[in-house]
């Protein structure tokens, strides 16, 4: 596939990385030069530097037969323009735009027909509140994911000493919750991915991937760690985009406060908002968050725009008796820094989490979601089987026996509004939502062609 990224930013940058390593043909436009050596030196792309939303700008990349467009400039109008052009002067098929700015997205008639030409809107700061929210409604939760509208649910989480299942073997699973059908889909320990059998045995401070229809996730959950109790009394520190929206979806059921350093943001904040307590200081204050009961809080949630600011005052929170903080960085490299030394007990990554909803759409096959798991090293898929067992790599097939590359595995089937696990002898039916997780992000490829029906499958 041929595809055309304008912004060479961390979103764009590593969108460029994850495809270029996929077989497509890339070309990255921005208009640093230095940037662009760079990425086309280390990875396996074209680049041009220019204005994204110039006509002959996108003529040198190639637009007049690229198959997709991703605008993922730091520019709202940049990418509204480049799309407009693009689907004006070449017609290219897809165009996918980054718009942040609300003041666009409160008004989705812009957007309607060909008014602007936008075949996806990506939002980075709602995928992050919802990715954040998520988090927070189940305790104890590292990472949570959706699927098949909500029906089921994905979890990382970190096996803790106690857990009833900790020690023992997975076949064990169904006798301690019988009447709940659940997957381990991966399991990671000292950094190394296992690919789970039967006879693996959890070990205490493994990173679980479980997943199970959405009314069984927290039953499983607490096979594996010790109950935490729900997260109500909740402290955002940062006003923006995110702050603001992360306590409009949690005001309702949790008590929020809003850390907001500056005096202007915080009186719009306090107008706009209905039940959270907004508070005018540095989240960095000692003094303050002492005040603030710091240590009876469920969690501390950093969201400002600077990366140490974030992981300063999380670090501080911690240390202060917080039970749950969680950062917002920006640099993959403070990410990992983070988790690795179990300062932070979530790190998010906006990069990452961005990444998935793009994904979505450049994936073949009828791929309707993608997330992005540890950080980008694997990837959960949910993909639709079509066509009939002449014609299908997967339709009438046990999972047994489809032949999937050894990295991946099939976690769930959902099949209408019935939930099934993906067990050795589950037949997979035409139109089924297949869930799958892809350990080595190499093998993609193979995973998405047995997606694909007929002549287009090899």
């Amino acid at each position: 596939m041929k595809i055309l990224i304008l912004g060479a930013g961390q979103v764009g940058s590593s969108v460029a990385a994850d495809l270029s390593s996929e077989a497509n043909d890339i070309t990255l436009v921005d208009a640093n030069v230095e940037q662009l050596h760079e990425l086309r030196d280390r990875l396996d792309i074209q680049t041009v530097a220019g204005n994204g939303a110039h006509p002959d700008i996108l003529l040198q990349a190639g637009i007049e037969d690229a198959d997709m467009l991703i605008a993922v400039t730091n520019s709202d109008e940049v990418n509204m323009v480049a799309c407009q052009v693009a689907w004006t002067l070449h017609h290219t098929p897809t165009k996918i735009a980054r718009i942040r700015s609300a003041q666009y997205l409160s008004r989705p008639e812009i957007f309607k027909g060909n008014a602007l030409p936008i075949d996806v809107l990506i939002s980075p700061e709602e995928i992050v509140t919802q990715y954040i929210g998520n988090i927070i409604e189940y305790p104890g939760a590292l990472q949570v994911l959706e699927f098949a509208e909500g029906k089921v649910v994905l979890v990382g989480l970190r096996a803790y000493y106690g857990g009833p299942l900790v020690g023992h073997q997975l076949a064990d699973l169904p006798h301690h919750i019988p009447g709940v059908d659940s997957r381990v889909a991966a399991i990671y320990r000292r950094g190394r991915a296992i690919i789970p059998t039967g006879q693996t045995v959890i070990e205490a401070g493994d990173e679980v991937f479980v997943i199970a229809a959405r009314e069984h996730i927290m039953q499983v959950m607490k096979e594996l760690r010790r109950v935490d109790k729900k997260n109500k009394r909740i402290i955002i520190a940062g006003g923006g985009n995110i702050g603001k929206r992360l306590a409009q979806r949690l005001e309702q059921r949790h008590q929020v406060k809003l850390l907001e350093c500056n005096p202007k943001r915080a009186r719009e904040l306090a107008q706009s908002l209905n039940k959270t307590i907004v508070l005018l200081g540095d989240s960095a204050n000692k003094e303050l968050l002492l005040e603030e009961n710091i240590d009876e809080m469920d969690v501390f949630c950093t969201v400002t725009n600077d990366d140490e600011a974030n992981i300063l005052s999380a670090m501080l929170a911690k240390r202060l008796g917080t039970r749950k903080v969680m950062s917002l960085i920006n640099r993959p490299a403070y990410v990992d820094l983070m988790e690795n030394q179990d300062t932070i007990d979530v790190a998010i990554s906006p990069e990452q989490v961005t990444i998935g909803a793009l994904l979505t759409h450049v994936r073949r096959g009828d791929v309707v979601a993608v997330h992005s798991l540890r950080r980008g090293a694997a990837e959960a898929i949910e993909a639709i089987a079509h066509g009939d067992e002449n014609n299908s790599k997967v339709i009438g097939r046990r999972v047994e026996d489809i032949e999937l590359p050894e990295s991946a595995s099939i976690g769930a089937i959902v099949r209408g509004k019935e939930v099934l696990m993906g067990h050795r002898d589950t037949v997979i039916e035409a139109e089924d939502h297949v869930i799958l997780f892809v350990i080595d992000k190499s093998k993609i490829n193979e995973v998405e062609r047995l997606f694909q029906v007929g002549i287009t499958f090899i």
